[in-house]
């Protein structure tokens, strides 16, 4: 101990510096505080008489203290002394510590008010409102109760969240965890054995009373209200230029159909033929066609769900039944694009196949991209993300929805990624002009399609439809036509069948040298599709482009002209479409071999 300097507690500091030099030598982490709680005690001019005490100097915590006073119990044990008692520290200490504390224990202290307790009032539509407001429908003297079952079938209609499956595949909490917490409060009691029964206490009765009133409130609010309508905003118009308002997520719109029925899943049906590829120069000529025209009432609108689209492997039909439930008849089939879409189906069949088209179904304005967060940022890192946009800006749909789904990650993983998802959430707005929805979890995202699809059945069935016959269509001619239509009859609403829209979308058979030459170009990394779309202006298929590397010629002279021959070529560029130096690189190494 001569070696230390002086310090008001030798001992400790003694012990201390052998932890440090232990973990020191050890190459432990905890080193360094180690070091800290070293040069903290040392610095102390009280004199402590347990290491307990010294839980008040920093860096000093529970696990140090304990092991120092492990220490000391040998140290009285091998001497014969008395194991002193642990002590907090007396108040001259204290001051010795904090001097500038001119706290007077003499002085009495003004009496804190005590805090009002707020009355409690669940969330609306959340576990405790609905199975609050169900227990309330019994009779205050009735001490009979509900069961767990009856209970849920009851309470699921008056909330958001499901009763029986979680909202988060990784989690195991449903709406029905909320019953501990009435329980907790005192609100509800069970009875009864073996089958639980559930009752209101009377303080729960007295909050269900509140529960009541506001519901009461809300549901004559709501019904005396205007039901929204989607106005038909300029040519060309979407989200944030468009006068077309999308349904928010507090938007409370439902859907009147008795006895909703999930329709089955069709066959799978051979749609590549359909619309013919069409040459390069002949193909995307304006044709000349009279549209077939659906009157009101002849057709209704109805949501198209992707097959893959489920909760998990072992829960495929969770997001239909929930549609069901909301009075939603899904289509549930096989999707070229997208993962939700809305389809005008025929009344009477055969009636489009009577004029020409094939199928009974007319694709509406409206796709759905549907992304779960960690899907987004695996989409990200593997291109498909670009990708899709691509393929969803070649299908002619004007208003594109991207449905991200916010769930619970590793901290540390989303924080890699944090940049580039909040990059392609605004890229997809203000470039793409694309709407963002995003949700907390699954059941938010079905409220969501529901209301979409109420809000779309408002828009479109009390206005005809035109149908582009299929006949006149082609992979070449289909975007400039609807975009010819759009800006010369911006009042008429002109669509494609099913089929057609299948055959436009398909991910490899319609696509033309041009196309898989953008989705070469933007599978290299850095190129997005604008800086895609203007090198392939520059050179217009992949074998000039590799002929232009050859140009540059051998060597290393050679290797640095390659390198260097993207951005050179393309250094009047821009903004996004600017291409950067280590981009041009990449791309050399792709295509160059430099």
């Amino acid at each position: 101990m001569s070696d230390l300097p002086e310090c008001a507690n030798p001992m400790l500091l003694q012990w201390v510096k052998e932890f440090w030099d232990e973990a020191k030598a050890r190459s432990y982490k905890s080193a360094p505080n180690f070091g800290r709680a070293f040069h903290s005690l040392k610095a102390c001019p009280i004199a402590f008489d347990h290491p307990s005490q010294c839980k008040q100097l920093k860096h000093f915590g529970p696990k140090l203290c304990e092991d120092l006073a492990k220490k000391l119990k040998q140290h009285c044990d091998a001497n014969g002394l008395p194991m002193p008692e642990p002590k907090g520290l007396k108040k001259k200490a204290r001051d010795a510590l904090n001097p500038g504390d001119d706290d007077d224990s003499d002085t009495p202290q003004p009496a804190k008010k005590p805090r009002k307790t707020k009355a409690y009032v669940p969330a609306y539509r959340s576990g405790p409102y609905a199975i609050l407001l169900v227990l309330a429908t019994l009779d205050e003297e009735n001490k009979r109760g509900l069961s767990k079952a009856d209970l849920i079938e009851a309470a699921q209609p008056h909330c958001d969240a499901s009763f029986t499956a979680p909202a988060d595949a990784t989690k195991f909490y449903t709406a029905w965890n909320s019953m501990k917490t009435l329980q907790t409060k005192e609100l509800v009691y069970q009875k009864g054995a073996p089958l639980k029964r559930y009752c209101l206490t009377d303080e729960g009765w007295e909050v269900a009373r509140r529960v009541k009133e506001i519901a009461q409130q809300r549901d004559a609010a709501v019904s005396g209200a205007r039901p929204p309508t989607l106005e038909p905003g300029p040519a060309g118009g979407r989200v944030g230029t468009s006068a077309a308002r999308l349904p928010d997520q507090d938007d409370d719109i439902f859907i009147a159909e008795p006895n909703p029925v999930i329709a089955p899943q069709p066959a799978q049906q051979a749609y590549v033929d359909v619309v013919p590829a069409g040459g390069e120069t002949t193909g995307n000529a304006i044709p000349l066609f009279t549209p077939i025209r659906l009157p009101p009432g002849s057709f209704s609108v109805r949501l198209v769900l992707d097959n893959r689209e489920v909760r998990t492997k072992n829960d495929r039909d969770y997001i239909h039944e929930e549609l069901n439930k909301k009075g939603v008849k899904a289509i549930v089939r096989a999707m070229d694009l997208g993962d939700a879409m809305w389809v005008a189906e025929c009344n009477t069949p055969g009636l489009l196949p009577d004029h020409g088209p094939e199928g009974n179904e007319v694709v509406l304005d409206y796709i759905c991209e549907r992304k779960r967060l960690d899907d987004l940022i695996s989409s990200i890192k593997d291109g498909r993300f670009h990708e899709q946009k691509f393929r969803l800006r070649r299908s002619g749909v004007q208003n594109v929805i991207y449905l991200v789904e916010e769930i619970t990650m590793d901290a540390g993983h989303f924080q890699k990624y944090e940049e580039a998802v909040q990059s392609a959430m605004a890229s997809m707005q203000v470039v793409e002009r694309y709407f963002l929805k995003q949700t907390q979890k699954l059941d938010d995202s079905i409220r969501y399609l529901a209301r979409m699809t109420a809000m779309l059945k408002e828009q479109y069935e009390k206005k005809p439809l035109y149908v582009i016959p299929t006949a006149v269509l082609t992979a070449q001619n289909h975007l400039p036509l609807r975009r010819h239509l759009r800006e010369t009859q911006p009042a008429a609403s002109h669509h494609i069948t099913y089929p057609a829209f299948a055959s436009l979308a398909s991910k490899s058979d319609m696509m033309t040298l041009r196309d898989v030459f953008l989705k070469m170009l933007m599978c290299t990394r850095g190129v997005t599709g604008e800086k895609a779309i203007e090198i392939q202006k520059r050179w217009k298929t992949p074998y000039h482009f590799v002929k232009a590397f050859e140009r540059c010629g051998p060597g290393e002279e050679g290797k640095k002209r390659k390198r260097e021959l993207v951005m050179s070529e393309m250094s009047n560029l821009v903004g996004r479409k600017r291409i950067a130096k280590a981009v041009s690189q990449t791309i050399a190494e792709v295509w160059g071999d430099a």
